[in-house]
């Protein structure tokens, strides 16, 4: 449900544009695949699930446990699988295991490697920052692929603090900023965590780098 209210709400907020490395149309990542994506804004999971709905892809996604509670935002995150990160608890280790079962389920896994939003308060576009190990630990774990996934413009949609965040939702639909996916080719993550961890970040500040560009483009 997610996901398609994400696909049908996003096209009011912004022009979505997806591409991906091969040149050749984006396709849904295969099933048992992890999608890595950057993290920028608070809008921009809604970008990459519409993304991701409009290739044919229902990932479950990695997300802190906080949201789980939201009323309503809550439930629905519960009712359809999507798996809580108690970060900094004992409980942590059980979403890496959650998710290695969605994946050996034929689910299509998103998480986001840097664990968090950057602290910068203008719309401007922001790199990648440092990766957490989850994500390594997950594809070392399982064997999964990676997708790489580099998006941009969600600064647009939502950044700074809350009435700056609520002026641009506001504004979204008369200014229709790009949001702009990219997809880079699916690769084997090495053993060591530490490799497979900068390996990661460099992959998806890669696609990121693309979305930005063509983002910027209009």
């Amino acid at each position: 449900m997610l996901s398609r209210t994400a696909a049908l709400l996003l096209p009011a907020f912004g022009r979505l544009r997806i591409t991906a490395d091969s040149g050749s149309p984006a396709a849904a990542p295969a099933p048992g695949s992890i999608v890595a994506a950057n993290h920028t804004s608070l809008a921009d999971p809604a970008v990459v699930l519409a993304a991701l709905h409009r290739l044919g892809a229902r990932p479950v996604v990695l997300a802190t446990a906080g949201l789980w509670r939201i009323p309503v935002l809550g439930p629905v995150l519960r009712r359809e699988g999507h798996i809580a990160v108690h970060r900094g608890t004992a409980r942590a280790a059980q979403s890496l295991d959650a998710a290695a079962e969605a994946l050996a389920a034929g689910r299509v896994v998103l998480i986001y490697g840097e664990g968090g939003l950057p602290r910068r308060p203008d719309s401007g576009e922001q790199p990648p920052g440092p990766f957490r190990s989850g994500l390594a630990r997950l594809a070392g774990a399982t064997g999964a692929p990676v997708v790489p996934l580099g998006q941009a413009g969600s600064r647009r949609l939502t950044s700074g603090g809350p009435f700056k965040q609520f002026a641009g939702l506001a504004t979204a639909p008369v200014r229709r900023p790009t949001l702009h996916v990219h997809l880079g080719t699916p690769l084997r993550l090495p053993a060591d965590t530490a490799e497979a961890t900068a390996r990661a970040h460099r992959a998806v500040t890669a696609a990121w780098t693309v979305a930005a560009e063509r983002a910027a483009a209009g």
